[in-house]
C-alpha cells in the first residue's frame, strides 16, 4: 500500500517550506524533462511503415500545426507546456488509431504523470490525456478548505480536508488516510450544528442524533411539500460513513479502500464540509 509522500528532508529540518505536492496544473518544471523523454522514447518504439521514416513526426506536426522549421523530430521532443501535453496526447491517439500495442511505454506514462503529480492521466481508453480533476472542481474544494480555516466553529476541517485531497491526488497518494481524513473533516465541520454537546462525537453518532431528532433540523435546500429537507445531507453522511471498509477489524480479511472510493470521499466530504460551514444546515436548539 503506498505511503504519505515523505516530506524533503530541508523541510523536515526546518530550512525549508514543505512544497505543495499537486496536483498540477500544465506542464510543471520538473516534468518537463520525463516528459519529453517520453515522447523521444514513443516516436522511437513507433514502427514506421515504409521507408518513410518522418511519418510518424510529420503527421503529429501537421495536426498539432508545430512548425518543424528545425526538424519534425524536434518540433515534438523540445516541445514544452501546453505543446509537450498536446504532443503526448496525440501520440498516444495515434497509437490507438494504429492499434500499437507497446505497455511498457504506457506503464512509464502512468507512473510519471503520477510520481510527478500532474493534474493529468491516460484515459481509459488510452487514446489520450483527460483531467483527473477539472480546475473547477480543484478550485471548489480549495476554496472550502480557505473558507472552513477561517471560521471558528468548524474545528480542524480545513486541515482535515486538505490532507484528505493531497493522499487522494497528491504524491504517492495513500487512499486509506484519504479516506480516513474526509471523515474527519466532516466530522469536524459538522459538530458544532450536529452534537454541539458530545465532545466524543463521531460521524455515526451523528448519523443517530440526524434520525432521533430530525425535527430540530434544517437546510438550505428548497425541497417539495412533503420532501424532508434533510435527507440529501444524511445520505451524504451515510455514504461517507458506511463507505469506509477498513474502519474495523473482524474475523474476515480487512479491505483496505480503494483510491477510486477515497476521491469519492473526498469529493462527498467536501460538499458535506461547505455546507456546515456556509451555515447551509441548522439546528434548532
Amino acid at each position: 500500500m503506498p505511503s504519505t509522500a515523505r516530506p524533503r528532508f530541508s523541510a523536515r529540518i526546518g530550512l525549508a517550506e514543505p512544497i505543495d505536492d499537486g496536483p498540477y496544473d500544465g506542464v510543471p518544471r520538473h516534468l518537463v524533462a520525463p516528459l519529453q523523454e517520453w515522447v523521444q522514447g514513443e516516436l522511437e518504439s513507433i514502427p514506421y511503415r515504409g521507408d518513410d521514416y518522418d511519418e510518424v513526426e510529420r503527421t503529429i506536426c501537421l495536426r498539432l500545426r508545430l512548425d518543424p522549421t528545425h526538424g519534425y523530430d524536434q518540433a515534438l521532443t523540445n516541445a514544452t507546456d501546453a505543446d509537450l501535453l498536446d504532443v503526448v496526447d496525440a501520440l498516444l491517439a495515434y497509437r490507438v488509431e494504429r492499434r500499437i500495442t507497446a505497455p511498457k511505454h504506457l506503464s512509464r506514462l502512468d507512473s510519471i504523470l503520477n510520481e510527478g503529480g500532474s493534474a493529468y492521466r491516460i484515459s481509459d481508453s488510452l487514446d489520450g490525456l483527460e483531467e483527473r480533476v477539472t480546475p473547477a472542481v480543484r478550485n471548489a474544494i480549495r476554496q472550502t478548505v480557505a473558507d472552513a480555516g477561517t471560521t471558528a466553529t468548524t474545528g480542524s476541517a480545513a486541515d482535515h480536508l486538505s490532507a484528505a485531497w493531497q493522499n487522494a491526488y497528491g504524491r504517492q497518494p495513500d487512499p486509506v488516510r484519504a479516506y480516513s481524513e474526509a471523515i474527519k473533516a466532516v466530522e469536524s465541520a459538522a459538530h458544532s450544528v450536529v452534537e454541539p454537546r458530545n465532545n466524543k462525537a463521531t460521524l455515526g453518532s451523528m448519523l443517530g442524533e440526524l434520525r432521533t431528532a430530525r425535527h430540530k433540523f434544517g437546510t438550505a435546500l428548497v425541497t417539495a411539500p412533503g420532501k424532508d429537507p434533510v435527507l440529501p445531507v444524511e445520505e451524504m453522511m451515510r455514504a461517507l460513513w458506511e463507505g469506509q471498509t477498513s474502519r474495523h477489524g473482524a474475523q474476515t480479511a480487512t479491505v483496505p479502500e480503494t483510491l477510486d472510493a477515497a476521491r469519492a470521499a473526498t469529493h462527498i466530504a467536501a460538499t458535506l464540509v461547505q455546507l456546515f460551514v456556509s451555515g447551509a444546515v441548522t439546528r434548532s436548539s
